[in-house]
């Protein structure tokens, strides 16, 4: 009978511990993904080891190293100083984090288990944006069929108007001079058809000039986007850091590269040969000729701030799954009709952007319920002026 009783208490307790998740606990914000460019837990990569990092410097500190360490550097702060010496003079990139966002960072620092992996958690999608995207699935659906289906460039429609180009010589020649049909009707058809036909083609063709849809152009050393954005997960503004304050994305210099790769020397797939040469390019101060990939003609002004910032738009919006490609390759047209259909149907993110705080008219309007959402078009994107001053 104890021996029954005994049991009865080792089960109940088996079945609590069955009850436990003993998945992976160290869930790290997607803020972190930035961080881990650079750092590692349990060891130091370019920058220290952050293990213990809020029980070596206070809170404020952290918080202000983080958001422009080179500012605090220049102060003359000694611990900011010191790190910097110890880690052979290498800049930090400045993060405009929020306190929450830094919060979360070291609050996920000081909960780590170095037995368990480490998982990036999904950035929050609030009711809203579920809605959104639900409103304008149809339509974004519709727009890409029509998009991915036109047929842009020189030379597809070459034979077609080859072809009609005879047949208005010969119609023009015979109406003229050889006379072999009699009936008239027929070679003003073949006339107007030609013409038609014609100009249709040159109206194609000419609105394709400049379009480098599929444009994939050699560079001078071998570097892939899936290694780095996808494998190393090093985030897109880590390099191309003045997209958020600038017209252009920026590319970045060989002392953003040798952050890195002044201790990585080798890669798994090209060895030592193509980081030979960034590091080559450093001792010598001649910089790497990348060819531009993305294009825009001269007469059309665009912003990445005012996209990346501003807008809250992700990279692979406009530059496709960059995190998959090996060599960048144009997987939009970036013609006109792209722009505004994207402008028609993307919705403004007011939410925690001080950006929009002008727009109260809007702002009263959603609360009310009197719109639902707001769009890109509806606060001037698609004015003339905007992309041609």
């Amino acid at each position: 009978m104890r021996k029954k009783i005994f049991i009865i208490p080792v089960f109940f307790v088996f079945f609590l511990f069955s009850l436990i998740d003993t998945s992976a606990q160290n869930v790290a914000p997607p803020e972190w993904q930035q961080c881990m460019a650079c750092h590692a837990l349990g060891k130091k990569l370019i920058g220290p080891d952050l293990v213990g990092i809020t029980d070596r410097r206070s809170e404020e500190w952290i918080y202000k190293f983080i958001r422009n360490s080179q500012e605090m550097i220049q102060a003359g702060d000694p611990i900011a100083v010191q790190v910097w010496e110890e880690h052979n003079k290498i800049p930090m990139t400045n993060f405009d984090f929020t306190d929450d966002q830094i919060k979360g960072i070291l609050d996920f620092i000081k909960a780590y288990d170095p037995s368990q992996p480490v998982e990036i958690a999904q950035a929050p999608t609030t009711v809203s944006d579920t809605v959104e995207k639900a409103e304008t699935a149809e339509e974004a659906e519709l727009d890409q069929f029509l998009y991915k289906h036109e047929k842009y460039g020189p030379g597809n429609t070459r034979p077609t108007f080859i072809v009609f180009l005879i047949l208005l010589i010969i119609a023009v020649a015979d109406l003229a001079f050889i006379k072999f049909i009699r009936a008239h009707f027929i070679h003003y058809i073949v006339i107007l058809v030609s013409i038609f036909v014609m100009g249709e083609i040159v109206y194609v063709e000419a609105k394709a000039l400049g379009r480098q849809e599929g444009y994939s152009p050699d560079q001078p050393v071998w570097f892939s986007h899936k290694v780095h954005a996808g494998q190393n997960h090093i985030d897109c503004l880590y390099c191309h850091s003045t997209a958020m304050e600038s017209k252009s994305a920026g590319i970045p210099g060989i002392n953003v590269c040798m952050n890195c790769h002044n201790v990585v020397k080798s890669g798994k797939i090209t060895g030592t040969e193509e980081i030979a040469k960034v590091v080559e390019a450093w001792n010598t101060g001649k910089p790497i000729e990348w060819v531009r990939v993305h294009n825009l003609p001269d007469h059309v002004f665009f912003s990445h701030a005012q996209h990346v910032n501003a807008g809250k738009r992700q990279c692979q919006e406009c530059h496709g799954p960059v995190e998959k490609m090996d060599r960048i390759v144009q997987v939009e047209n970036l013609g006109m009709g792209w722009c505004i259909h994207c402008h028609r149907r993307t919705p403004v993110q007011f939410k925690e952007n001080s950006f929009y705080q002008e727009y109260t008219r809007f702002k009263e309007k959603m609360e009310s319920g009197e719109m639902s959402r707001v769009t890109v078009d509806d606060i001037g994107g698609n004015n003339c002026q905007t992309c041609h001053y």
